[in-house]
């Protein structure tokens, strides 16, 4: 069912609503516009910062770094937890045009000297409350601990501790930094909680482009209000919230994580009109119902779901319980968003049509396009994409002017909206037949006494592969085997049914909340093991 709200789709063109601008130039025109108005809201700490204080800081900032030797080009890594600080030094290190590297501290921390050494920081900068011995081992180049943007202001400026070095500079005169659209903007680091990471390079074109589709899909304007829970240094959550607060002067909040008790409080007490969403947290919404609706949260408007199709049952379920609109989104960390439901024109049950400035194609096995209505992988191209890729072991790969194979199946419908159909990876083949586990997935997820489910192939001597299923129930319920099939087999052809059904605690994810479907198949293999 398509849901309009006057307008059509969207097309891909890459003609930029909002021109790219540098940290220097919108920071100067946020503060001429409104000096008084709240940038960024920490609401961890419980602190914000006015446009005119954000203009001054980023330059202060950018004047200590010049002091200490950095220079345009020049990569910084900071570790830190989401705070305003991180995110204040995120704005002095773009003013200046230096590459900043926001480690996503929650990986294993047993990766990032490995890949701090790789990427080769000129300047670590890092939080008091992080394990800077372990995270730094090896690392050889400046290390500055930062603690309090406002107790860093008014302390000894010859200390190690970098506010209260960036104390001793004046606002002004302005530094003199830039930068263009194919310079390093960051390198961020994908995952990395149970496999070694890869790192990827994005320019600020790519960064901008990514921010502009957001601002395209959401609708977004210097009058909204928005909210981020998640890590900036995840890709997702710069093009998300990052960089449409930075195109359209908006006020962006932002936590260390989702709070089931503090989401609706956040909402009404910040007049929120935008918040994020995953189908983790959508999951636990409708499971754990808050007791709000959209009538407690008048000034939110949208939430997002992204990392993985949601399924569309769910997604009805969810705007029945709470009222609020969802918008299925989908993104990959090489590309920015591949698709995405705009906020007058969406589908449930796909993920959008292609982002506005992504070159979207969905390709056969020989390369060829496919016609709208036949399944093939998903390839992307043009100005979101990451320009160069290095893996953990620092083996750096050149991805200009190459098109990206995410390895995702879809097909898209006449209306332009395209579905995910699975991935190549986890394509079950049984007798010659490909079957995607998503299908099975969203069959049973509709059983209401399940919480989470996933189907995986395994060997089978006569067909190749076979299907079984992992199944979480949901808390005071019981269910069997023979209750999961007898559920399936009005939903399911016989070819596509689970053979078998394991009940398991919880399935195994990635720090993104997806399904590590390799994990089940390995957990298969050590059950049935020859004793």
């Amino acid at each position: 069912m398509v849901k309009k709200v006057g307008g059509t789709a969207v097309g891909g063109t890459h003609d930029y609503a909002i021109p790219l601008q540098t940290v220097g130039v919108l920071s100067k025109k946020y503060r001429d516009r409104d000096p008084d108005k709240t940038a960024l809201v920490d609401l961890d700490q419980d602190k914000s910062i006015t446009f005119g204080q954000l203009h001054e800081e980023a330059n202060r900032i950018a004047r200590c770094l010049a002091d200490m030797g950095i220079g345009k080009g020049d990569r910084i890594a900071v570790l830190s937890d989401e705070r305003l600080e991180k995110l204040l030094i995120w704005m002095g290190i773009w003013r200046l045009g230096a590459t900043i590297m926001p480690l996503n501290v929650e990986m294993n921390i047993a990766y990032i000297p490995e890949i701090l050494s790789n990427l080769g920081p000129k300047l670590v900068l890092w939080h008091e409350d992080m394990d800077v011995g372990r995270m730094t081992e090896g690392v050889d180049c400046n290390i500055v601990k930062f603690t309090s943007w406002e107790k860093g202001m008014v302390g000894d400026a010859g200390s190690d501790e970098f506010f209260a070095r960036a104390a001793s500079f004046a606002p002004a005169p302005e530094v003199e930094g830039d930068y263009g659209p194919d310079d390093e903007g960051s390198i961020y680091v994908t995952s990395g909680t149970t496999d070694k990471p890869k790192s990827f390079v994005c320019t600020h074109l790519g960064h901008w482009a990514f921010g502009l589709s957001s601002v395209d899909q959401l609708g977004l304007t210097e009058d909204d209000k928005t909210l981020e829970y998640r890590s900036f240094g995840w890709n997702s959550a710069q093009g998300l919230s990052l960089l449409p607060w930075l195109a359209t002067g908006c006020t962006l909040h932002f936590a260390r994580r989702y709070s089931r008790s503090r989401w609706p409080a956040w909402v009404k007490d910040n007049g929120i009109t935008f918040s994020v969403g995953v189908p983790t947290v959508i999951n636990m919404m409708i499971n754990s119902p808050l007791g709000v609706t959209s009538k407690d949260l008048p000034t939110l408007r949208l939430m997002s779901s992204s990392t993985a199709p949601l399924n569309p049952e769910r997604w009805q379920k969810f705007e029945d319980m709470y009222g609020i609109t969802l918008l299925q989104f989908y993104g990959s960390s090489e590309g920015g968003w591949v698709c995405g439901n705009r906020h007058n024109y969406r589908k449930l049950g796909t993920v959008g049509p292609p982002a506005k400035h992504q070159e979207f194609l969905i390709i056969d096995e020989d390369g060829n396009s496919c016609p709208q209505g036949t399944e093939g992988e998903v390839t992307l191209g043009g100005p979101q994409c990451a320009v160069a890729s290095m893996t953990a072991e620092g083996e750096w790969m050149d991805l200009r002017g190459k098109r990206v194979h995410l390895g995702d199946l879809a097909v898209m419908d006449d209306e332009g909206f395209v579905t995910v159909t699975g991935r190549l990876k986890d394509l079950i083949i049984r007798g010659g037949v490909n079957i995607s586990p998503l299908e099975v997935d969203n069959v049973l997820l509709g059983n209401p006494k399940i919480h989470e489910a996933a189907a995986v192939g395994i060997p089978d001597n006569i067909y190749g592969e076979e299907i079984i299923a992992y199944v979480v129930t949901k808390p005071g319920e019981n269910l069997d085997s023979a209750e999961v099939l007898e559920f399936c087999a009005g939903r399911l052809p016989e070819f596509r049914m689970p053979k078998q059904v394991h009940f398991i605690d919880e399935l195994p994810k990635n720090d993104r909340g997806k399904v590590r479907r390799d994990d089940l198949r390995v957990l298969w293999e050590q059950d049935h093991a020859p004793a």
